[in-house]
């Protein structure tokens, strides 16, 4: 490649990468700000309207009704709550840093400490934490372990590994699901990698032409945990055993985290989604690397026994879903 070429070539990425920040910027700075005054106009008409608790259980489900038909999925109720509390929060415009996101924004509202709090928004800008790291450093209790300790630079150091692969990425904030959601743009072609959709579609149709009871409920479906929404890749019915089954493809290493993180989404299916006839909810790991694949059943403790003696003959094993990732990734290639 010629000299001219390659100068051309650094020159249309530079071009690219600064038109994304951009993007990202104007995009965020937009939502925040929308987001704020919504909040704003939400509190103000509460104030000169009816008591606290009658407005938030159905004025607020009114509003979210009529603009979740017209703007889409990120106007529910639970989000203008939200919304709310941001503007409580931060009663005025010029406290909000717009160099933050709404999902860093939806962890910041609920620290209590207004000196704790600003200490995170000012380092989360300082070291360009994405809102995983920031929800990671606030669920680590980081600004109490720094105050309380002598020696802090041990605990600045563990903050820093544990993050440094957590930080800002132009490529995944233009995945956010909130951005899609202010948008009302389908978030599902755009959450998943080409591949991921390819796994997830053979997927799809392996379980149900296995003929074991299998039916399709959702794809993509949005499971809200402690304040946080998460989307499960796909979720399945199965007739036969009378219980959900939740599927969750990663494109990697399982790790102790995926499986504590399908723990938490099965008892949260129970607890939300399961009737009281239904048996207890299965959770599904499927992590695909290049050359090998690992699938991994997740069930509760408690859930353990019938797992062995009623569900096995009717779901497919371990080696058999190994294989068909294998097998759907060669075929995808």
């Amino acid at each position: 490649m010629s000299e001219i070429n390659r100068q051309i070539i650094e020159d249309i990425r530079e071009l690219l990468r600064a038109s994304r920040q951009e993007l990202q910027y104007r995009v965020n700075s937009t939502m925040v700000k929308t987001y704020w005054q919504i909040g704003q106009m939400i509190v103000e008409h509460e104030q000169q309207g009816e008591s606290r608790a009658k407005y938030g259980t159905k004025q607020l489900e009114a509003i979210a009704s009529s603009l979740t038909l017209e703007f889409g999925k990120g106007f529910d109720a639970r989000n203008l709550r939200n919304m709310r509390q941001f503007y409580l929060v931060f009663p005025k415009w010029n406290a909000v840093r717009t160099k933050l996101s709404w999902t860093h924004y939806r962890s910041l509202i609920r620290i209590e400490n207004s000196e704790a709090r600003e200490w995170y928004i000012e380092e989360s800008i300082a070291n360009n934490w994405s809102a995983r790291a920031l929800d990671r450093q606030i669920s680590n209790l980081y600004y109490e372990r720094l105050l309380s300790s002598k020696d802090k630079q041990p605990v600045i150091v563990e903050a820093e590994e544990k993050t440094k692969a957590l930080q800002v990425d132009v490529k995944d904030y233009l995945r956010d699901p909130y951005v899609f959601d202010f948008l009302n743009l389908p978030s599902q072609s755009f959450l998943e990698s080409d591949i991921e959709q390819g796994l997830i579609d053979n997927l799809q149709q392996f379980l149900l032409e296995l003929g074991r009871g299998f039916a399709f409920v959702s794809r993509q479906q949005r499971l809200s945990v402690e304040e946080q929404d998460f989307y499960i890749d796909l979720v399945f019915y199965n007739f036969k055993l009378k219980c959900f089954l939740l599927i969750d493809l990663k494109l990697g290493k399982l790790t102790h985290q995926d499986v504590g993180q399908m723990d938490t989404y099965v008892r949260v299916y129970d607890e939300f989604h399961k009737e009281d006839d239904d048996n207890p909810t299965i959770g599904l790991i499927l992590c695909s690397e290049n050359s090998q694949a690992v699938a991994k059943y997740s069930v509760l403790s408690d859930s353990k026994q019938l797992f062995s003696s009623k569900y096995l003959p009717f779901l497919p094993t371990e080696e058999e879903l190994r294989n068909e990732l294998l097998r759907e990734r060669r075929l995808l290639k």
